[in-house]
């Protein structure tokens, strides 16, 4: 694994919830952070219900109640011989500030800090903070509404004004999320033209709807998918074709 200097501010958003912007931090933090070898830090900024926060306590009880992820948890931990990423708490006008504190006082530098910001553009902070990321991805669903907001939001990003916070080596990229296998193509080829017309970007990998980005941890063996403590199991992560997307995911951000 290369090392690098710079921390890399990533942050997956969206205008529209439920569309999958937490569950992807979250599953991408774990797989980066446990198996692939990078330190991360994940701030999150989603005041009030600081859903990832909340998410990290319940893992907690999750391994501590159960056998077969207790023993995956200490072998993990042993095997890597680091601690879980850690999740902090903040408010979107707080977490740039927040994060380099942190930063500050450790001695090996994370490689990629995630914000998980609120989907409202207009709570106070978030467009300076996304302002600052160095890749934003963004979300998108087979879902007219969905589409609307997210095309409409990214195209007027881009299109504001140029500011001293402003990264200006910036890259935003779209990601199909939540494809549904037994949906007609033709939907997607559609949509696909107008984010083409509009001159976005696009990434190729194509993430597969599942229950599992629905569903925590639970007791079964072989079943760890979002979870903040364990990575996702190599076979969840082939059928949702998530393994692809990290694949591509790290060569986009060159880490």
């Amino acid at each position: 694994m290369k090392t690098r200097k710079k921390t890399l501010k990533i942050s997956f958003s969206t205008p529209k919830g439920g569309v999958g912007k937490s569950t992807m931090t979250v599953l991408l933090a774990s797989v980066l952070h446990y198996r692939l070898g990078y330190n991360v830090l994940v701030m999150d900024c989603d005041f009030p219900q600081h859903s990832l926060a909340n998410m990290r306590e319940r893992d907690l009880k999750t391994i501590m109640q159960n056998d077969y992820h207790k023993k995956v948890a200490m072998k993990l931990y042993l095997r890597i011989n680091k601690k879980a990423f850690p999740i902090f708490s903040c408010k979107a006008e707080d977490s740039l500030a927040k994060a380099q504190e942190y930063v500050d006082q450790l001695s090996i530098k994370p490689d990629i800090i995630f914000f998980d910001l609120p989907g409202t553009a207009n709570t106070k902070g978030v467009l300076t903070t996304l302002r600052s990321m160095d890749f934003i991805f963004s979300p998108i669903t087979a879902d007219r509404l969905v589409m609307e907001s997210t095309l409409s939001f990214t195209k007027a990003f881009i299109g504001l004004p140029e500011t001293d916070e402003r990264n200006k080596k910036q890259k935003i990229l779209l990601f199909w999320n939540q494809v549904d296998g037994r949906e007609k193509t033709g939907i997607y080829e559609v949509y696909q033209n107008i984010i083409r017309e509009l001159e976005l970007s696009v990434m190729n990998s194509k993430i597969m709807d599942s229950k599992r980005f629905r569903k925590e941890a639970d007791g079964t063996p072989n079943s760890i998918f979002r979870s903040s403590l364990l990575p996702a199991e190599p076979q969840l992560m082939k059928t949702t074709r998530l393994d692809k997307f990290i694949e591509e995911f790290i060569k986009i951000i060159n880490i």
